[in-house]
């Protein structure tokens, strides 16, 4: 093999735990075992990936990995049971997991999956940490600041912004002045990115449909910051899909929705 993977073995029996370890090793791997998450906590590994068996988790796979962002890590997981409940099983999987194995561990399959996760762990492993660096960022926040970057992500102008909130909008200014700083946000799509890419739910309600969307406006979108802009925009022009009016506007930019 050229290269051995250290597994990380967290299981509550110690036989079972020795039982994994030793087919890791006949595969030529390394394995670091332990009792709970707790311990794992206490000696966090960096690298390699994790074996956890269901009966031994004390948190589900999706806080699990919210965990691991607050530390500032990173490990690919496989989940493993005696017998796997196919709703434990989709739901692992839609956490991220990237397998789900059946105890005890088959030697072959152990090997195929090992071979797959780690094809696929640099790819997965960029994407939560990107995840957990924005949500990090947008942590630092304060709630004036965080609405002002929905609402941003929106399309919103400073103006629109200010009447959203019901405040000045040099009132605006400086909450958005303050939030670039602290997201070290060069330019605004920058700071719409990271939100975008926080996946953190909205915590201001939904415009109103009496103000006017200027969406977009003043951003300077890359053509797949504007494709995920445009996801999760509002749809505000009255008749869309109708010939001759586009949300998107062409090259004319955003179209404006009518407010009477």
């Amino acid at each position: 093999m050229e290269h051995p993977i250290t597994l990380h073995i967290v299981d509550s029996d110690g036989r079972s735990r020795a039982e994994q370890a030793r087919t890791a090793f006949a595969l030529g791997h390394h394995a670091e075992v332990y009792a709970d998450l707790a311990e794992l906590f206490g000696r966090m590994p960096t690298c390699g990936i994790m074996l956890l068996r269901e009966r031994s988790m004390n948190l589900s796979v999706g806080e699990l990995f919210d965990r691991f962002g607050e530390l500032g890590v990173w490990v690919p997981l496989i989940v493993c049971a005696e017998n796997p409940q196919i709703e434990h099983v989709v739901n692992a999987i839609k956490d991220g997991a990237l397998d789900y194995l059946q105890l005890p561990l088959e030697a072959g399959r152990l090997a195929r999956s090992l071979a797959r996760v780690a094809a696929e762990a640099d790819e997965q492993g960029l994407a939560r940490r990107r995840l957990a660096e924005a949500r990090r960022r947008i942590g630092l926040l304060s709630r004036r600041e965080r609405e002002v970057l929905e609402l941003l992500s929106l399309g919103f102008s400073n103006k629109l912004i200010a009447r959203q909130l019901t405040i000045s909008p040099r009132t605006v200014e400086i909450h958005r002045s303050n939030m670039m700083m602290k997201l070290r946000a060069g330019h605004a799509a920058e700071a719409v990115r990271l939100w975008l890419e926080s996946e953190l739910e909205a915590r201001i309600p939904e415009s109103r449909p009496e103000y006017e969307l200027e969406a977009g406006r003043g951003l300077s979108l890359s053509p797949d910051l504007a494709g995920m802009f445009w996801g999760r925009a509002p749809a505000v022009v009255e008749g869309e899909g109708k010939a001759g009016r586009d949300t998107r506007g062409g090259k004319h930019g955003p179209r404006r929705a009518r407010t009477g």
